[in-house]
């Protein structure tokens, strides 16, 4: 069976069909009066080719070549009778196909059998000089043949082997740019044999391991044993793919194990064919894509990963979201919540102490946060100083108000950087991931919760609310109608009042805006916040400065000498620029700086920033008077006093309302007073809205005051007529005050 798979091999091969017999047949000139020579001439020859064959094989044992393979008595036998049966066909024929498989089929037993084709050429050569002798004898013409064919022969075996050498020569070329290729590519080669399940793997394939090939078998098995376990199911189909027909070709990665135990991914690629059986072979290469592998994993990590803290960032966070909402479908579910974690007024440390101080501190509270969590917890840094938690598997939601409590307690612990003690807080919105109507959108639901908890004063966490979604909207619709609001502002003034004399006299007001939308005043706590959250609050304040300081000049024409009193935006502080438009509006108004004050407010001061304190300095280089309003609400810093230029200190009304009781509120307002009188301040008291409250400011010296008792904010045509009086008065004694002038 396997001569017959060579025999078709070589046919195939040589290209040894009827057509390329004909053709060398007919270059010889053979015909059938040939055949028919030989064949009639068969018998009579029969006896010289025993003869010649007996002589050829003791001539052969002369050769160490051929003598080595004729040292058996029974195969010199087989062989003299298959030469017999040989020269019998040689002259019978005829030259078809049948003939030349039987030529090659001899060729092929001679190469099996390691008979070089020398010593096969030169055994020719004595056949046709025993026939020469035969037919001619020893005649002069006879021997000069003889020694022709020797030449001849000897000249062909010459012929062959340089044919021979040059065909070993490109092979053995072919072989060396193949393994030159091999090496460079760095390849392991295998081909398997799908059928009988034999599998050969190159030194290379087998050394990529640690290995030799003996110990990898000589079927699929040695292989398939070292894959990952995860990854030889998906090996298992990608060969079943191809060789089923439903790939072009085998395209695969895995991981497969090393001799010391760690694992390698690998690509492997194939193709397979059919051999000259029909039967499926699978061949291709194996190349070590580990570094490859390295360098994506370490790029994939890069991408989810940010630089500084080493957490996951947001492109991590949105697929850890999406695993745990998909966890949330499954039957049996247990709880799940996001905190998303603000640091509170984080900016300031960047700006005062610079962004290498601000990274200390960012890496500082990733650890302090890290800490607050359980094994499976995330903690991701979202950007900045924002950071969220995905607590996972929770006994019940409320235990994620425990967390975010605990985390603000650390974080809120002293911490010391570049030789200074800082103090962080942090303010947290916590969402349910289980609660349906947050309509997919959890990041935002946790971010409205966390803006709650900073208005309700920082440093606390607060939970999501529908009502939270609501508001946000109401927020944005206010935006919009406000960004349209240009002609809709408006300025009220409340008169600020001289209690000298027991009087109550008018010498400055206080510039408010109001907002008139609709046909309806909206109240500044809810617009005023808008405009500062959009920015606009920069363009409407200019407005505001410059219809304040128009207004007042037109009222100094009949109250010389009146001041007016505009509150500032933090945002407007910020502003390289305020100082000089404050400078432009006083010079295109004509109103002297002297008689403006603007009033800035704790929070404002507490951000300490290099700008703020330049902003207030050029200010106060106008003559602009400066004021610090509702003083006593914030940390009431000593160090705020004297650090920044002021000139006036308003005592907030929370502080004036109920001194008439006594105790430690009027306690606390002698103290105010008295300080801002210490320091040279004038202090004006707000929120009057008792004549107690009158005689209270009186007997302690506070000069000025302002609140309902006296006027509330009113529009420019009541001021109007109210400033045609002289003087204006609005309070003459403590009992009785002369006019009322809030409108219903």
């Amino acid at each position: 069976m396997h001569m017959d798979y060579e025999l078709q091999a070589l046919l195939r091969n040589s290209g040894l069909d009827q057509a390329e017999i004909t053709t060398r047949l007919n270059f010889l000139d053979w015909s059938q009066a040939d055949d028919r020579c030989l064949q009639a001439a068969r018998v009579d020859f029969s006896e010289a080719h025993q003869h010649f064959v007996d002589r050829l094989y003791q001539h052969l044992g002369q050769f160490n070549g051929p003598a080595a393979l004729l040292q058996d008595a029974t195969v010199t036998a087989r062989l003299k009778h298959s030469q017999l049966s040989y020269y019998e066909r040689l002259w019978q024929g005829p030259r078809d196909l049948d003939y030349v498989r039987d030529r090659l089929r001899v060729g092929l037993v001679h190469d099996q059998v390691g008979l070089e084709l020398k010593w096969y050429l030169g055994g020719y050569r004595l056949y046709l000089d025993s026939l020469l002798q035969n037919l001619f004898g020893t005649q002069p013409a006879s021997a000069l043949y003889a020694s022709v064919l020797k030449a001849v022969f000897f000249d062909m075996t010459l012929t062959i082997d340089a044919y021979n050498s040059a065909q070993r020569r490109a092979l053995e070329n072919s072989e060396a740019r193949y393994a030159r290729a091999l090496r460079g590519a760095n390849d392991g080669l295998w081909d398997w044999h799908v059928e009988h399940d034999h599998l050969y793997l190159s030194e290379r394939w087998s050394s990529m391991l640690g290995l030799n090939r003996d110990q990898l078998g000589e079927g699929k098995a040695g292989w398939f044993a070292r894959v990952h376990s995860e990854d030889l199911p998906g090996l298992r189909h990608a060969i079943q793919q191809h060789l089923s027909g439903l790939s072009d070709s085998l395209h695969h990665q895995y991981r497969i194990r090393h001799r010391e135990g760690h694992y390698l991914w690998v690509l492997v690629r194939g193709v397979v064919s059919r051999d000259e059986r029909g039967e499926q072979r699978l061949a291709g290469s194996q190349s070590d894509i580990s570094g490859q592998k390295n360098t994506e994993q370490h790029l994939k990590h890069t991408a989810r990963h940010d630089p500084l803290t080493g957490l996951g960032n947001r492109l991590r966070l949105q697929e850890l979201l999406e695993q745990a909402q998909q966890r949330q479908q499954r039957p049996g579910a247990r709880g799940a919540a996001l905190l998303f974690i603000d640091l509170d007024r984080f900016k300031l440390i960047n700006d005062s102490l610079g962004h290498a101080v601000g990274d200390q501190v960012l890496i500082e509270m990733t650890r302090r946060l890290g800490k607050c969590l359980r094994p499976g917890d995330h903690l991701i840094r979202f950007g900045g100083d924002e950071f969220v938690v995905l607590l996972d598997d929770l006994a019940c939601v409320d235990d994620a108000e425990y967390v975010a409590q605990r985390m603000l307690d650390d974080v809120l612990k002293p911490l010391w950087v570049a030789e200074r003690q800082l103090s962080v807080s942090a303010s947290i919105g916590i969402v349910d991931l289980t609660e349906a109507h947050i309509d997919g959108d959890v990041l935002r639901a946790a971010d409205l919760a966390m803006y709650r908890a900073k208005d309700a004063g920082k440093a606390r966490f607060a939970r999501y609310s529908a009502e939270l979604n609501v508001r946000a909207e109401q927020r944005l619709q206010l935006e919009s109608a406000l960004a349209l609001a240009k002609d809709e502002f408006e300025l009220y003034y409340q008169p600020v009042c001289c209690l000298d004399d027991g009087h109550a006299q008018v010498t400055g007001v206080e510039a408010l805006l109001r907002w008139r939308h609709n046909g309806r005043l909206i109240s500044p706590q809810e617009f005023i916040p808008a405009l500062e959250e959009s920015r606009q609050i920069i363009a409407v304040g200019d407005w505001v400065l410059l219809q304040a300081c128009l207004q007042s000049k037109r009222w100094q024409a009949v109250q010389p000498g009146l001041n007016c009193a505009v509150n500032l935006s933090s945002r407007q502080l910020c502003e390289a620029q305020f100082a000089q438009r404050v400078t432009q509006i006083l010079a295109f108004t004509g109103l002297p700086a002297s008689s403006l004050i603007l009033e800035i407010t704790e929070s404002q001061l507490m951000e300490d920033s290099a700008q703020t304190l330049a902003c207030l300095r050029e200010l106060a280089s106008l003559g602009v008077r400066l004021a610090l309003d509702d003083f006593g609400t914030g940390y009431s810093s000593l160090g705020y006093l004297t650090r920044f230029p002021l000139h006036i200190l308003k005592v907030d009304k929370s502080f004036i309302i109920g001194v008439e009781d006594g105790g430690e509120l009027s306690t606390i307002s002698r103290a105010i007073i008295k300080l801002g009188q210490g320091l040279n301040f004038e202090v004006i008291a707000e929120g009057v809205e008792q004549a107690s409250h009158l005689d209270f400011l009186r007997a302690q010296g506070c000069r000025y005051a302002q609140g309902y008792l006296l006027s509330c904010p009113q529009p420019v045509s009541v001021l109007d007529q109210l400033f045609q009086q002289q003087p204006v008065c609005l309070h003459k004694t403590s009992a009785v005050a002369a006019h009322n002038y809030c409108p219903q």
